[in-house]
């Protein structure tokens, strides 16, 4: 694909000064979504992650039995979408989670810098979905995308997109590394033509991770390519998400942009740990410590 003549039938990003003003009335509308019916979406959309250079077989599978466990001790609470971990975990994870509806998710790829051969990038994801793996993240090349190697970075996730052309594909474009609305909006738009599922905000590994003003850019991008194309990405905000005000905020960009059609686990999701127990505390209307 000609991915430099695709971006030409786009528009250009809103400014920073758009986006600021734009987010800011969402910040405002988010109000009405601090309630415990969007709290309770928002902890079945997560994607329970661990990614911990600590993580080991036994802390992995721990983790996941709590998820588990979360059926019987919640059963008022749909239960989290996917429990997220590195390749080497996921045999693990499937072991555990067998028998629920919970999916497996599995950085892949070179994650997070995606600073690798392709071969050994495609192999790592190629291995993942063998053990086991429903669903892969992998990161569109920052270094790439900030040299104006356009092109170059896409064609990676293509090819990485035939590897997994039978799971869900997730594309983090790492937007804290990218900064600007510009460079987010191309990022978004060309991992979307090379076929992602998702775009992803952040690994949560750079200092930067989702923001507010990165979420609005991305799902800008998401509603004019399906005006254009008819093919409907999800958007995952990962990286930062801690509060349930912080998950109901990126409920309503994603509800004000795209519409309440993509407020379902097939189309929205968090990267999150930390939101998980803070969600529960905000539904139960106490302090949880569950994970």
């Amino acid at each position: 694909m000609d991915y430099v003549k695709e971006l030409e039938k786009y528009a250009p990003a809103h400014t920073e000064a758009q986006v600021a003003k734009e987010v800011a009335k969402i910040k405002m509308a988010a109000n009405r979504n601090g309630n415990v019916d969007v709290y309770k979406f928002c902890y079945s959309a997560i994607d329970l992650t661990t990614l911990s250079c600590t993580d080991s077989v036994e802390s992995v599978q721990a983790f996941v039995r709590k998820a588990v466990d979360f059926y019987e001790k919640y059963p008022h609470i749909p239960n989290v979408a996917s429990i997220c971990v590195y390749p080497s975990f996921v045999e693990t994870v499937g072991l555990e989670i067998d028998g629920t509806p919970m999916r497996i998710t599995s950085v892949a790829g070179a994650f997070p810098a995606s600073q690798s051969f392709i071969e050994v990038k495609a192999l790592e994801v190629a291995m993942a979905i063998e053990n086991g793996a429903d669903e892969i993240d992998i990161v569109l090349n920052p270094g790439m995308m900030l040299a104006g190697h356009d092109s170059e970075a896409a064609s990676e996730v293509e090819l990485l997109r035939e590897e997994a052309k039978d799971v869900v594909l997730k594309v983090i474009i790492e937007s804290g590394a990218l900064k600007s609305p510009e460079l987010i909006r191309r990022a978004s738009l060309i991992s979307m033509f090379a076929g992602a599922d998702f775009v992803k905000t952040s690994t949560g590994k750079i200092d930067v991770a989702a923001t507010p003003e990165a979420a609005f850019v991305m799902c800008h991008a998401i509603k004019d390519y399906y005006n254009l194309t008819g093919r409907k990405v999800g958007f995952k905000a990962a990286g930062g998400v801690k509060t349930p005000e912080d998950a109901a905020l990126y409920y309503t960009i994603v509800e004000e942009v795209l519409g309440k059609e993509w407020l379902t686990t097939e189309l929205f999701r968090i990267g999150a740990s930390s939101a998980a127990n803070n969600l529960i505390s905000a539904i139960e209307d106490k302090i949880v410590t569950y994970f």
